[in-house]
């Protein structure tokens, strides 16, 4: 199917002109080569690096320079890679690593409640106990009323709240508790990651290769669309080394829609099922980063207009509330289809979940409780409820 779109100014065309030259490199060589750059502005060196054939590409996507590591990074990155399966079950190591939320919350309760009767001081005093974890004003206020209109003036013994919250906390998480949407497709899955610098997408983006491969024996490839950051560059290949996975990168400051038409290129060419592309997080410098992710996407779909199949947000669990600020604003720029919450287990703000699964309902499909490599599991609504009131 062709799809006409009509051009209603000209900055649609000038877009259209640039996105045609990206696509079609030989006709036109001269590919906006970043954000509100012009075309004169390019060097001899980036337009001949514009004109390389698919073929060359993948030629050099075959000769990454490997990381060199220090005695310290390799004794971390042993670490990441160590298999703790036997210290422990996931429901074992997501409750420590909530142990921060539960602890507040079981210590609030049983502080809390040391009266027979539910009373209106007693529910205040839960109401405002639930918005400190970071379940928010809505989503707290909502599981207080509905005690109340349950229980009040009844007895009510520690225990049985905690049982009552981890239930009401359960039926907010089970709609969006989604798996992971891999989807069979013509061509490679393509997985666009963001976030803010520092949330963890690179990591995630590593261990989810390394799960890919090794539970699914899927054939993933990788994209280094932080351009601007040489740390997430590098960090992305490291990842890519661990898991034998090929890893598509530019200079830095290089063109992120560059970045991911080339690795999509070269992920249809050498079979791949799963490409993952990581992306910049300059929230400070909001437009610009708005206009970037607009033109990865834009360009992916000149190549296919399903492309990426799935857009995922990963937020930082430490950042509390700030959090659902984060999810508006990348709203704003690109689709987001699901969530990936990291870092739980230095978090005392696990509630913050529960509020963002209430105001949102965006899928969250996996949890970060640890550094290590099996650390990112599948998020499952009843278990994380009971691990953050501390319900064994």
């Amino acid at each position: 199917m062709i799809f006409w779109r009509k051009k209603k100014n000209q900055k649609a065309q000038d877009e259209e002109a640039n996105d045609e030259k990206l696509l079609h490199p030989d006709n036109a060589p001269d590919i906006e080569p970043s954000i509100d750059t012009e075309d004169s502005d390019l060097s001899e060196d980036d337009k001949h690096e514009l004109q390389k054939t698919e073929h060359e590409i993948l030629e050099e996507t075959d000769e990454q320079p490997t990381p060199k590591h220090t005695p310290a990074e390799d004794m971390k990155e042993a670490e990441d890679l160590s298999d703790h399966s036997n210290e422990g079950g996931w429901f074992s190591k997501l409750t420590k690593g909530l142990t921060k939320s539960s602890k507040k919350i079981g210590t609030g309760i049983t502080d809390i409640f040391t009266k027979k009767k539910l009373d209106d001081e007693t529910l205040e005093e839960l109401e405002e106990l639930l918005i400190t974890a970071d379940l928010g004003p809505s989503t707290a206020g909502k599981i207080v009323g509905e005690l109340r209109s349950e229980r009040f003036g009844k007895d009510i013994e520690p225990d049985e709240v905690k049982e009552y919250l981890a239930q009401k906390i359960t039926d907010i998480l089970e709609p969006i508790a989604k798996p992971m949407p891999f989807e069979s497709v013509d061509g490679p899955m393509v997985i666009l990651v963001a976030g803010v610098n520092g949330a963890g997408k690179t990591t995630t983006i590593g261990k989810i290769a390394n799960w890919l491969k090794k539970d699914f024996g899927k054939k993933v490839m990788l994209a280094a669309g932080d351009t601007f950051r040489a740390a997430a560059v590098e960090q992305l290949a490291v990842w890519g080394e661990r898991n034998n996975c090929p890893v598509i990168k530019k200079d830095i400051g290089a063109d992120a829609a560059a970045v991911a038409y080339e690795a999509y290129a070269a992920a249809k060419e050498q079979g791949v099922d799963v490409l993952m592309i990581d992306t910049a997080g300059r929230l400070q410098n909001k437009s610009n980063l708005m206009e970037e992710l607009a033109k990865i996407v834009r360009v992916l779909k000149k190549q296919d207009e399903a492309i990426p199949h799935a857009t995922l947000l990963v937020l930082d669990a430490t950042t509390g509330q700030n959090a659902h600020s984060q999810v508006e604003v990348f709203k704003e720029m690109v689709n987001v289809t699901g969530l990936i919450v990291t870092k739980l287990d230095g978090s005392a703000k696990g509630g913050v979940l529960v509020s963002l699964a209430d105001q949102f309902d965006l899928p969250v499909h996996l949890l970060g409780v640890g550094e290590g490599i099996n650390d990112l599991r599948p998020f499952k609504a009843q278990d994380y409820a009971k691990s953050l009131l501390g319900i064994e």
